[in-house]
């Protein structure tokens, strides 16, 4: 979190002469969302990580043979205090970013599944990078993610039909000796929620379970165990998506390194707060898709890629219970 009324300002100062030391420490400066006071003046909000940013960059400064200070401020007054916000308006960003939404929401019905999917990892992508630069969020901010919700929205419906509509109610503990060496049923050619929840069941689960690939939820057998459509044992509850309510069923979202998991499995099916990793993922889900027709491989493939996703998180602070 940064404080909206300290400041950090870095000086620095390269010679002339060494035009690539340059080039790239503005690059990362401007990535890192850093605003321009003057040449070789940077101003970031006052945070752990721009003090980090900072840091980094007075080191490539001092290694290129310049000079570098980092200093902390608070604004004078409430003039100069709106004048520092202002040079962070990401406002014109988000409206060319909802320009492109827009204009890729009108196209979804003329593009294949591969070249839908990639389009909407890419804007998701900026999306994210932009986000991540937005220190005083408003209400533009919220547009341009209820307008990438929508888009994703439609790509579902288009290319992942007879998504599940969420039920009210508890989410009841289970026994997992209940389940054990159980038929797991849900839809074929499976999307992002569908794959993660098997990979969730096989691995924490029923680690011997089988699974149904269906063309239609009512193809079900009452012996299998349905998930993620209506009508089935597990689905979406509220607001939570069918990952997170087998993780809550069986009492998996104890396990942090899971809910992480869970939050971009969320993100990616139903919108929401916006996750690092969702992009990459669902663009590995989208190459392995359309690679993979057999429903069984593409678990495997899948369940390669969450298994590496779950050891990275259990390796980050907090990340196993």
């Amino acid at each position: 979190m940064h404080d909206s009324r300290t400041w950090l300002m870095l000086v620095n100062s390269v010679s002339g002469e060494n035009k690539t030391a340059r080039m790239r420490i503005w690059r990362a400066l401007k990535a890192s969302g850093a605003a321009a006071l003057r040449d070789g003046v940077y101003v970031l909000p006052r945070s752990d990580g721009a003090r980090s940013v900072f840091a980094g960059q007075a080191e490539e400064v001092a290694a290129a043979g310049g000079t570098a200070h980092i200093l902390a401020f608070d604004g004078e007054d409430d003039v100069q205090q709106d004048e520092l916000v202002r040079l962070f308006d990401r406002g014109s960003d988000y409206a060319q970013l909802f320009a492109r939404l827009e204009a890729f929401k009108s196209t979804i019905a003329k593009l294949d599944e591969v070249e839908a999917r990639r389009q909407a990892s890419a804007l998701r992508r900026e999306l994210g990078a932009l986000v991540a630069i937005d220190f005083f969020p408003g209400a533009a901010r919220d547009q341009i993610e209820s307008a990438l919700a929508d888009c994703e929205a439609a790509l579902n419906a288009r290319f992942s039909p007879d998504e599940p509509h969420p039920t009210q109610g508890a989410i009841a503990p289970r026994n997992r000796t209940r389940y054990s060496g159980r038929t797991w049923a849900t839809r074929q050619h499976p999307w992002i929620d569908r794959v993660a929840s098997a990979w969730l069941i096989r691995r924490f689960i029923d680690p011997k379970a089988k699974f149904l690939w269906l063309k239609k939820p009512k193809d079900c057998p009452k012996s299998a165990v349905g998930f993620d459509f209506d009508g089935a044992e597990f689905t979406h509850v509220g607001a939570r998506v069918t990952f997170e309510v087998l993780a809550a069923s069986f009492g998996l979202d104890k396990d942090r390194a899971i809910a992480r998991i869970g939050a971009m499995v969320h993100y990616l099916d139903v919108g929401g707060i916006a996750v690092p990793e969702a992009a990459g993922f669902a663009a590995i889900m989208t190459g392995a898709r359309a690679q993979q027709s057999d429903d069984d491989k593409l678990l495997k493939s899948m369940s390669a890629v969450l298994d590496a996703l779950y050891a990275s998180y259990n390796e980050l602070p907090g990340g196993a219970a």
